[in-house]
């Protein structure tokens, strides 16, 4: 199974500016991804997909494969979806990796690519068990609802009915999806639960495609303001 490993990048951050270039103890945040992504054994290979020039020629000095894509995009999905249109070389899975987690872990990467082991198995992403309680009524913190199968039966940014007696898990923002679903999920339109919920899976559980839910122990901390920069640099310097 080919697997490429998609890193959408863009510039023009509304509370972060230029943030994939920001510096992080000597290396840019992208090269960061970057780099933990080749550690990731499942990967075939590893594109930036970025719609600025200076992100593209960024990639380039370090090393990096890096594709331009439009600028018009609603979702790194799509920016995803036009990284695999226009590669000549078929990918079987694309697995959607944050730009602003500079330390992921490789492992959450390899666990999302293992999910794809059954053909029923179109979308694939991970989540993690909720142990700070404030976390379930967190409106920026989307939780997941699986069953036992470990098949998506919904996604909210809030819990209502919350109950003791019950795990609840927050969703981690990594996908992974067979390139024929990439390209046709990208066509839906929004579905009403998406906009309610402001969250693009549900289109996709709306429109009946299988998603896949691992478990993971790993959260990397991701990069939303400039004041996560000090925070990373004070865990990991």
């Amino acid at each position: 199974m080919k697997i490429i490993g998609i890193i959408p990048a863009r510039y023009g951050s509304s509370r972060f500016p230029g943030k994939p270039l920001v510096d992080i103890l000597g290396k840019s945040m992208i090269q960061r991804v970057y780099e933990q992504c080749k550690k990731a054994s499942s990967l075939t290979n590893i594109i930036v997909a970025t719609d600025d020039e200076r992100i593209f020629n960024h990639v380039i000095e370090f090393g990096g494969k890096v594709i331009m894509t439009s600028s018009s995009h609603p979702s790194g999905t799509d920016r995803c979806n036009e990284v695999v249109q226009k590669l000549e070389e078929h990918y079987d899975i694309a697995i959607n990796i944050q730009g602003d987690e500079p330390y992921i872990n490789p492992e959450q990467i390899d666990q999302v690519a293992n999910l794809f082991s059954t053909k029923e198995v179109s979308i694939a992403t991970l989540v993690k068990k909720i142990e700070d309680k404030s976390l379930i009524s967190d409106i920026n913190s989307p939780k997941a609802i699986f069953d036992s199968n470990g098949i998506a039966q919904n996604f909210c940014r809030e819990i209502t009915n919350f109950s003791t007696k019950k795990t609840y898990f927050k969703h981690i923002g990594i996908y992974g999806y067979r390139t024929k679903t990439l390209s046709e999920i990208c066509k839906l339109p929004p579905s009403k639960n998406e906009i309610n919920e402001r969250l693009e899976q549900l289109r996709w559980l709306d429109n009946n495609y299988l998603i896949k839910v691992g478990v993971t122990t790993h959260e990397g901390i991701s990069v939303d303001t400039p004041e996560d920069i000090e925070k990373i640099k004070a865990q990991m310097g």
